[in-house]
Parts: structure tokens; sequence; C-alpha cells
């Protein structure tokens, strides 16, 4: 019966949904996360009669045909990328993006560029601004040891007040990363993505620039998951679930009353 498998599709889809809804909860307070979706595609049909075929040799063409389906299957998990919004934290060096852009960062052992959204950044012991993960900030900025103030403004100049010192200086500019298919970025965990082929080359600006979003200083952006919106959706895919259970065990019930016929 083609029903037991048809239900057993539907089960993993569900289960893969179920995966995707529960990282998104997981991640809810997660600095700059953008949540996913799970996207569905159904499965090949068997056509016992062709639609179009003719049914005579006179040429009636049949107008509608029999196609059955086989099930569903998991198309694509989307990363859903429109912004969070903005909570102040007052510390110097938590930036976050106004509209679209990636800080760029130098991943270790040769690995290339990073793409990351998260702004909580932090000195090392030479003053370089890193992640948290301490992952240099690319252009690389050093802060000075004398330095009192750090102001960085919209375009992501970087300033510095030194003590004793009544000008402020600059010391290097931030750029941004845009893609033309965001979603298509690799996500590598640690709030970081990868380019790819899907994603396209990065094109890069100063902040504030024409298509690239602005620097806010002593803010960070948070995670855009609805945690309604997802409990909603997880309960939706529960009874999808049971609902795919009972094709199977209803399926199992039927094949038992054909055995027993004598």
């Amino acid at each position: 019966m083609r029903s037991l498998h048809i239900g057993a599709t539907g089960m993993l889809a569900q289960q893969t949904n179920v995966d995707v809804i529960s990282n998104n909860i997981a991640n809810m307070n997660t600095t700059a996360y953008t949540k996913r979706r799970a996207e569905f595609n159904d499965l090949l049909y068997q056509n016992i009669i062709r639609p179009g075929s003719a049914s005579t040799a006179e040429g009636t063409i049949v107008p509608s045909g029999i196609q059955l389906g086989l099930g569903v299957r998991t198309a694509a998990v989307y990363r859903i990328t429109d912004g969070g919004s903005l909570t102040s934290t007052g510390n110097d060096l938590d930036l976050a993006i106004r509209g679209r852009g990636y800080f760029q960062v130098e991943l270790p052992e040769g690995k290339g560029i990073g793409y990351t959204r998260d702004g909580a950044f932090q000195r090392n012991g030479d003053g370089v601004i890193v992640t948290h993960d301490g992952y240099v900030v690319q252009p690389e900025i050093t802060i000075p040891e004398d330095a009192v103030e750090i102001y960085v403004n919209s375009s992501g100049e970087v300033w510095v007040k030194q003590d004793g010192e009544t000008d402020e200086i600059n010391v290097g500019q931030l750029e941004l990363a845009t893609f033309v298919n965001e979603a298509g970025l690799e996500a590598m965990g640690n709030n970081l993505f990868l380019e790819t082929a899907a994603s396209g080359n990065p094109v890069l600006d100063n902040p504030d620039s024409e298509g690239f979003g602005s620097i806010l200083q002593g803010y960070l952006a948070t995670s855009n998951v609805n945690p309604v919106t997802e409990i909603t959706e997880l309960v939706s895919a529960q009874r999808a679930y049971e609902m795919n259970s009972k094709i199977i065990s209803t399926s199992d019930q039927m094949l038992n009353t054909i055995n027993q016929l004598k």
C-alpha cells in the first residue's frame, strides 16, 4: 500500500519541521540570530492515466487522468534574514547594523573570511578589535592602550580619545559586506557564515553607503524569532505528525483486515 510509505515520508518531513522550529526557539536569545523555515515539496507522481492522453481511437482526451502522489520531502531550510530589534547595552564596542550588511571576521588556520551580524566585540591583549572567540574583525583596527573613550559613528569610522588629549584621532574604518542572496550563506555556528556559490561574491563598502546599513554604537541586534509564532507552528507540526502516524496505523489495520479474509 502506497499509504504506508506516504505516511512515513510525512512523519519524516514533520520531524524535520520540529527540528527547525526547536532550533529557532533555542536561539531566541542569540544575538543577531535569524530564524529558519522548513520548505517542503511533493514527491513524484505515478501516472495511472496520464492527463491529456487519448481515451479513444476517435481522439477524445482524458481531462484529468489519475495521478497518485508518493508523499513529501524536505526541499530546503530557508533562512529569513529580516533583522530583529535592537537592544541598548551601553558598551562602546557593541555595534549593531541597522539595515543590510555583515561584519567581516578573519577565521583561524587560514580558513578565510567569515561573516557575522553579531557585533559584540572586545579588545584582545594587543588592543585589536576581536569577536568573543578572539577572531580579528576586518579591516584590523587597534585601539591604543591609553584610550579613554571610543566612538564609532554611523559610517563605521572608529575614533578614540587618548588620556590627556583633547582631540580625537581616527584609528580605523569598518567595512560591511553584502550578498545578492543572503539566504545562500553557509552557517558554520558561532554566529558566523561562509560565502558560497549560492550567496554570490561579497560586495564591500563602508557602512551608511548606498545599499548598506549604518552602524549603531552601544546596541546589539536581537534574534528575529517570535516565540508566539514558533510555539503555534510547533503545535501545528505536532498535529501533522500525529495525523501522518494515523495514516500508517490505518493502513496497517486495512492490511490486517485483508490478511484475515478467508
